[in-house]
């Protein structure tokens, strides 16, 4: 029998980066929110662990060394499971984009086999796996809204951003932005920390600046965003990929068909959080 799992995009709607750590990585503050829009992850029970992708993101996603197959290993091992899976990948998010596509897909893989294998591990117990994968792999496996502290792993469920079923459409110039070099551009100044009951209006991306020294094309997406109405553009995670929030379905819906007439060549994905 074959089981799905969905593996929805993830969204920092703010990212206050705190301080550079001694270990190289960064103390930051995030707001961590999911769409409806993502990667499919299926696998029936085999004895060997394989994994095959189709979509439009496919060709750059390595099928030997990758996270969903490092998620079956860690939890086959953890669990002492005794047979594999074998499983599809449909890969919709773009790589290197802000949107968390490898996480959200290990996530998704640990949920899939938690329920394949039988192990009946509970949510927290997969969040705590995920973690010794990436740092925002258990924000993907708890999903909902979370403040994420630390270096992102430290996970508190929010219920003061009332964003549950807005609009959003996602837009990304198809540049590919690696996380490392972004990091490494901040210039390490603290502005202060995030507060989650504040509007998100008054919050911020800290990485929105050293994204854009390497990419200034981020730059003119935002600026197209914010001419559609929006009620938030913002640059999500390291980038580059940018959010825009809109009040209503057809507000969002227009400014996908506006962006998309003036910029054929952009990424787009109108979709909602949830």
């Amino acid at each position: 029998m074959t089981l799905y799992e969905a593996a929805p995009a993830k969204l920092n709607l703010a990212l206050h980066v705190r301080r550079r750590r001694a270990d190289g990585y960064h103390d930051l503050e995030t707001i961590f929110a999911f769409t409806e829009f993502g990667d499919t992850l299926s696998a029936v029970i085999a004895d060997a662990t394989t994994l095959t992708v189709e979509g439009e993101f496919a060709s750059v996603i390595d099928t030997v060394d990758n996270l969903v197959l490092r998620a079956a290993d860690a939890l086959r091992t953890a669990s002492g499971v005794g047979h594999g899976a074998a499983l599809h990948l449909v890969k919709r998010i773009p790589v290197a984009a802000g949107l968390g596509g490898g996480s959200a897909d290990a996530a998704a893989a640990l949920r899939l086999l938690n329920r394949l294998w039988g192990t009946d591990w509970p949510l927290a117990r997969l969040a705590a796996l995920g973690a010794t994968l990436g740092a925002d792999v258990p924000a993907c496996v708890l999903g909902g809204v979370l403040l994420g502290q630390g270096r992102g792993e430290q996970l508190t469920q929010i219920d003061s951003v009332a964003v549950t079923g807005a609009p959003v459409l996602l837009v990304n110039p198809r540049v590919a932005m690696p996380t490392g070099p972004v990091f490494a551009g901040w210039d390490g100044e603290d502005r202060g920390r995030l507060d989650p009951s504040a509007d998100l209006q008054a919050l911020r991306n800290d990485l929105q600046l050293p994204a854009l020294a390497i990419a200034p094309i981020v730059g003119k997406v935002v600026d197209a965003l914010q001419y559609t109405g929006a009620s938030l553009v913002r640059m999500s995670g390291s980038g580059a990929t940018c959010l825009a929030l809109f009040d209503t379905m057809e507000a969002r819906d227009l400014a996908s068909d506006s962006i998309g007439l003036a910029h054929p060549g952009w990424w787009t994905a109108p979709t909602r959080l949830h």
